[in-house]
């Protein structure tokens, strides 16, 4: 593809016709939907995440997608056939994001992509749903938030736990007190994918339809390997974060929420690469303590056995004086603590369980009506920002090898000068990150 400079002025000077219409997209008057108005969608990734949420917002009667982008032509296609009506079809998100009928985009693209479209998305008056984690790095997220707040555009991240009536409730129950006074909580997630994890492919030709130049984008430049791309590529450092932020942003997010905090104040981190023999660079085996304001959290993944804490394969429990809550996305569960009677300790049977809930559609719909509300969704991109932050951290302490300290509000390493630049990225020329 010919190397074209992607600042934000540039952007916005595409041509006169665009930065005109750009410019009125982005008036207060404009992109104002009424209850009974339609949504115009475009899909800005269309591999397996990209298509499910497309499913999930086609499910809703005043949604059409009307354009889909992916850099990988066999994808495109198969996004395309899903919409009965002809959908315009491009392979460069800038192209897509001149289309003034569009309100709104998905990014569903790798975890190093979904910055830029996001933030030229709000430049261009769009409202975003962006899949998780929010960003590669937390200054990119950063950036993610200001966009937002400077255009005046709804963000929703893709954590769609948060509209799961189950764990709304579970949360409920953290802030009620009726655990009482919560010290530690513990999120887990483990499979076993040993010996061969991924696999050790050689690196090929690209397959055909693949711009894989432009899928690398800010990424450095390395020569193709299947591992790299499609579902792999969130085992290399450089489109993700491994499991921690795969499914880590998930379940830390709802630890952030319940305990109402805004992110860890000291982060310790140990695990590699110990089992699998694969050519993954991100860790099969991980533990990382955060210490946050009142409480420890411990998050642990396996990738070499699956038998997981209290016989279940991932969760959260939150530990409490009164009892422990159990939550994951079949449910929740409340054990209380033993009663001490007569210098012995005797089992409660008042137990609480609740089966899960539905997540997916309520999340996409809370996104919609938030769209023409104006109010901020149940996962703003503050929130998101906040949530995929302590990941994050959890691999700037592994691979610093350091306790890092943390301050919440500057968003800063204060005790290790060399964590600390982990908390941004370089991009490869010519990509820039846009400031506000």
């Amino acid at each position: 593809m010919p190397k074209i400079e992607v600042t934000r002025r540039d952007f916005m000077k595409t041509s006169a016709t665009a930065a005109v219409g750009i410019t009125a997209a982005l008036s207060p008057a404009s992109n104002i939907l009424g209850a009974n108005d339609r949504i115009n969608v475009g899909v800005i990734g269309c591999g397996g995440m990209g298509r499910s949420n497309m499913r999930h917002f086609m499910e809703n009667k005043d949604v059409s997608i009307i354009s889909v982008c992916d850099v990988y032509e066999k994808h495109l296609e198969k996004a395309a056939k899903m919409v009965e009506k002809k959908v315009k079809k491009y392979k460069d998100f800038r192209k897509l994001l001149e289309n003034k009928d569009i309100d709104a985009v998905i990014v569903a693209t790798p975890d190093h992509w979904h910055a830029l479209p996001t933030i030229y998305a709000c430049e261009a008056g769009k409202d975003v749903y962006v899949e998780k984690p929010l960003s590669l790095t937390i200054a990119e997220g950063r950036a993610m938030v200001n966009a937002a707040r400077r255009f005046n555009r709804i963000v929703q991240m893709g954590t769609q736990q948060r509209s799961g009536e189950h764990f709304q409730r579970a949360v409920e129950i953290v802030k009620s007190g009726q655990l009482g006074k919560i010290s530690f909580v513990r999120c887990w997630n483990y499979g076993n994918d040993y010996p061969e994890g991924i696999g050790n492919p050689p690196d090929s030709d690209p397959p055909e339809g693949l711009d894989w130049d432009f899928w690398l984008g800010p990424a450095p430049y390395v020569s193709y390997n299947p591992n790299r791309c499609i579902y792999q590529f969130r085992w290399f450092w450089d489109y993700s974060g491994g499991k921690l932020t795969d499914w880590g942003t998930h379940l830390l997010d709802i630890v952030v929420w319940a305990m109402d905090v805004k992110g860890p104040t000291a982060v310790s981190a140990h695990g590699g690469k110990f089992y699998l023999q694969d050519n993954r660079e991100t860790p099969d085996t991980l533990e990382v303590t955060y210490e946050f304001p009142g409480f420890l959290c411990e998050y642990s993944s396996r990738e070499c056995n699956s038998f997981g804490i209290s016989d279940r394969g991932y969760g959260i429990q939150f530990h409490g004086t009164n009892g422990t809550l159990f939550v994951d996305r079949g449910g929740y569960e409340v054990y209380p603590e033993f009663e001490r009677k007569e210098q012995q300790y005797v089992e409660r049977t008042d137990m609480i369980r609740s089966g899960g809930s539905r997540q997916n559609e309520p999340h996409v719909r809370n996104f919609l009506d938030c769209m023409k509300s104006r109010e901020l969704p149940v996962c703003d991109v503050e929130v998101g920002h906040r949530s995929t932050s302590v990941p994050h951290l959890g691999n700037i302490a592994l691979k610093s090898k350091t306790r890092i300290e943390w301050d919440p509000d500057t968003e800063h390493v204060t005790n290790c000068e060399h964590a600390d630049k982990m908390v941004d990225k370089p991009y490869r020329a010519p990509w820039k990150l846009p400031q506000f």
